[in-house]
């Protein structure tokens, strides 16, 4: 049996250009958002605009779920009826980053109003969401994936299946975020350093850059962070709910990540000041702050 119908909420920052790939490789999609402009743009991609959650959920063979949080999916799925008017046998697939222990218990919710999930967070930013090329790393029964995995291609081009039970996606997704996380702060750190004995940090970065010490992260984010005001491409409160996510599942497991800790509470002052918008990689302000360098 194909896909004939796919239901999409959250058509954010990165749930939109998702929805549209899908709408791109031929499946009909029916989606919504809160926001009436993100429903024309999907409109005018050619995808079908809903006015509720139960209309773009009504006999679709899968909901696909990009929204900010957990409670956000129960609201979804149980208080605005989108799970009752999915097809029978349909997909619920969570594609947020959320606490493994709560995508285990949405999933038990889910199977036993007779649907399928499927734990599908994804890795890439707004630009893999673009471009199609997110990494996906999906927890589902294989049977359930295969049946799903034409809508999993479309959206990105790394697809792995990293286990059979709901929450072990959002623990690989906790895993990712630790360590982008952790990577930022440690980045923010040794530029923070630089800074303070007055080393051309432009020299420094590109020293960093081509050695052992580099990393994705300081590539990524060490150029913006010698930037007063960069663009943002993924924001400083992010990375304060990601990192929280990361410590819950800690909990969760019984391991100790201090390092997790420390960088969600530089992340948190930098929220706390004033800079949750801001681009990640201003949680170096933090630092020159302890150090009294100012921000």
């Amino acid at each position: 049996m194909a896909l004939s119908r796919l239901a999409f909420v959250g058509l954010g920052a990165m749930g939109l250009p998702m929805a549209i790939n899908l709408v791109a490789a031929g499946f009909p999609v029916h989606g919504y958002d809160l926001r009436p402009e993100s429903r024309k743009a999907l409109e005018t991609a050619g995808g079908t605009a809903a006015e509720t959650p139960i209309r773009a959920a009504d006999g679709a063979d899968a909901l696909l779920l990009m929204v900010v949080n957990v409670a956000q999916a129960e609201t979804v799925l149980f208080t605005e009826g989108a799970l009752d008017a999915l097809a029978p046998d349909g997909i619920v697939v969570l594609m947020a980053t959320c606490p493994p222990l709560a995508v285990e218990h949405l999933a038990e919710r889910v199977a036993a109003r007779g649907r399928r999930f499927v734990d599908a967070p994804v890795s890439g930013g707004v630009v893999g969401a673009q471009a199609a090329k997110l990494t996906i790393m999906a927890a589902a029964p294989a049977e359930t994936l295969r049946f799903l995995r034409p809508v999993l291609d479309a959206l990105g081009d790394r697809i792995f299946h990293v286990g059979e039970r709901a929450g072990q996606g959002a623990t690989v997704k906790a895993v990712n975020q630790l360590l982008c996380g952790v990577h930022i702060a440690a980045a923010a750190e040794a530029l923070a350093l630089a800074g303070r004995v007055g080393v051309d940090l432009d020299v420094v970065l590109e020293i960093l850059s081509g050695s052992s010490a580099a990393s994705w992260m300081l590539g990524d984010r060490g150029p913006r962070m010698l930037e007063d005001m960069p663009p943002v491409t993924s924001a400083v409160d992010i990375f304060v709910k990601d990192l929280g996510i990361v410590l819950e599942a800690g909990r969760g497991a019984g391991a100790a990540l201090p390092l997790a800790a420390l960088a969600h509470q530089l992340f948190v002052s930098t929220s706390g000041r004033g800079d949750g918008t801001a681009d990640d990689s201003q949680v170096i302000r933090a630092y020159r702050l302890l150090n009294g360098d100012g921000a």
